[in-house]
């Protein structure tokens, strides 16, 4: 396995005082790698970032159709959402039209990072429900297939219709085998793949045609364009999923994954771009998937949303900036 680079430096005043190594990959859809940091083979967890690969069944299998799902529940279940009003009433809402309530999730619950929703729940002594853990969306969406299939509830098992279905997709677009698997945060399995195999299931959801004849590319597409519509769904205000999809005004897909993993769906290059920070940092997987973008020029990096996590300030707790997140020299192009 080839050696972790260096992505992101944390500089103080005028000397670099950290250093954030990784792995990043651009990939075209036939799995051809544009350009490439560190190992592009090196095997990860994708965490949530692969989400939209988990819901391609929900779209590709009629469930979605059959349940009437909107654009704005596509991006819910490709969702780390902060567990605000607009992401819990909308998943409530979902589990109430097929039928279900919270308890049907196996999500478990935790507060939520909204802090408008956070301070009801404690002032209230009330208790956070599953609806407000940030997978919530996707799990309806498992429910949905589940439904659909006629499948058991335990839709988290190994051999469950549901995740079955998600792993031949998963192999199919990465173009490997799935390298193992592991019980992810929110409990679904979680499949390892290589970042190279990540970037090209990425470019496939990039170069997707709403009017193709593939219904799997069908279904990607309008995973894709769901997200890019909808960024305060697929994440939250003060996040930079949302911030900076809306810098890019829908041109531009992009997902954070847990342990510092990032990707992104850009359509008007049919590229797809997959990084991993080793040591697990966000602010280092924010600002590299930021330089990267900039790099595509697809981002402005005079974007204000830009600037809180690329070339981004740091500052104490009187307000002053002691220092600053930048990409290493050359990342941006």
């Amino acid at each position: 396995m080839g050696e972790p680079v260096k992505l992101t430096e944390i500089w103080r005043g005028d000397r670099i005082e950290s250093l954030h190594l990784g792995h990043a990959v651009i990939c075209e859809p036939g799995g051809e790698i544009v350009k490439a940091w560190g190992d592009p083979e090196v095997v990860i967890y994708p965490r949530s970032s692969a989400k939209m690969i988990q819901a391609l069944p929900l779209v590709e299998s009629g469930a979605a159709d059959a349940a009437g799902l909107t654009s704005e529940q596509l991006a819910l279940a490709c969702a780390s959402h902060n567990g605000a009003h607009i992401h819990t009433d909308r998943v409530a809402h979902w589990l109430t039209d097929l039928g279900l309530a919270d308890d049907d999730l196996r999500c478990g619950a935790h507060m939520p990072a909204d802090p408008v929703a956070a301070k009801e729940i404690t002032c209230s002594d009330a208790k956070p429900r599953q609806v407000h853990n940030n997978c919530s969306g996707k799990h309806a969406g498992f429910l949905t297939l589940t439904r659909h299939l006629g499948a058991g509830p335990e839709y988290l098992e190994i051999d469950h219709p549901v995740q079955v279905a998600i792993r031949a997709a998963w192999e199919d677009l990465t173009g490997e085998p799935v390298r193992g698997w592991a019980i992810d945060g929110c409990s679904a399995p979680n499949f390892a793949s290589s970042l190279h195999g990540i970037a090209r299931a990425m470019a496939f959801f990039a170069g997707a045609r709403a009017d193709a004849d593939n219904p799997r590319e069908r279904a990607a597409a309008r995973l894709r364009d769901a997200m890019a519509a909808h960024p305060e769904l697929v994440a939250g205000e003060g996040r930079a999923c949302t911030g900076l999809m809306r810098a890019m005004e829908g041109r531009v897909a992009i997902k954070t994954g847990a342990e510092a993993v990032f990707v992104a769906m850009v359509p008007e290059k049919r590229l797809g771009i997959a990084l991993k920070i080793t040591d697990g940092a966000t602010r280092a997987s924010e600002a590299t998937i930021a330089a990267l973008l900039v790099r595509l020029g697809v981002l402005d990096p005079d974007h204000e949303e830009t600037k809180k996590v690329l070339n981004a300030p740091i500052r104490n707790w009187r307000g002053t900036v002691t220092g600053h997140i930048r990409p290493v020299q050359g990342l941006t192009g």
